[in-house]
């Protein structure tokens, strides 16, 4: 994956895709409208360090049906940047992007549960102040998420809903949160549904 424009603004929504559904394509189409974002590049990673690895399907199917999902939409990128490199780690994996594609502005887009259990992952403060960091609410999530340690810890840099398009130029540590009708589906309850009607 290269990205040559000049003041490219990419945003990078991580996960395990297990499995990739609609509401992850919702939430990429709305970052490109709300954000003003040129590209968003989904991080496919090999595993989730904070979950069972028991009921993850390989990395290939995921891959795979990322793919398929998002082929209609030519700003929406599926990357394997997490295997290659051999970690799980999202700061690392915003360090090498940040190298490999120095004329780029990353911004890193989660849902609210993200936000919810942040303060867990390793170098959480880090990536804070490596990039730009875009929320999108999720339901159930949404308001307990704005009390957790990580939005708590850096309530001082959060930023207005109207100025959402300034985000991507803005000097980290910047983030928002995003309030809207968004798409329910959740990658747990698809797999449960799977294994229902097997």
């Amino acid at each position: 994956m290269t990205n040559n424009k000049t003041n490219s603004f990419v945003g990078l929504l991580g996960g395990s895709f297990n499995p990739a559904h609609k509401g992850h394509v919702q939430i990429s189409e709305l970052a490109l409208d709300l954000l003003g974002l040129d590209e968003i590049w989904w991080i496919v990673s090999p595993k989730n360090p904070l979950k069972s690895s028991s009921e993850l399907a390989p990395f290939s199917e995921r891959f795979f049906q990322s793919e398929k999902l998002v082929e209609s939409n030519p700003k929406i990128r599926v990357s394997d940047i997490e295997k290659k490199l051999g970690t799980v780690f999202t700061t690392k994996t915003i360090s090498a992007l940040t190298s490999k594609h120095k004329s780029s502005r990353f911004i890193w887009i989660m849902g609210a549960d993200n936000l919810d259990e942040l303060h867990r992952w390793k170098n959480w403060e880090k990536l804070f102040n490596q990039v730009a960091v875009a929320v999108f609410d999720r339901p159930t999530y949404s308001f307990r998420s704005l009390k957790s340690p990580a939005a708590m810890k850096y309530s001082s840099s959060r930023v207005n809903i109207e100025y959402a398009q300034s985000l991507k130029s803005m000097p980290p540590p910047a983030w928002i949160f995003l309030w809207s009708s968004f798409d329910s589906s959740s990658s747990r309850l698809i797999r449960e549904s799977t294994l229902e009607h097997k």
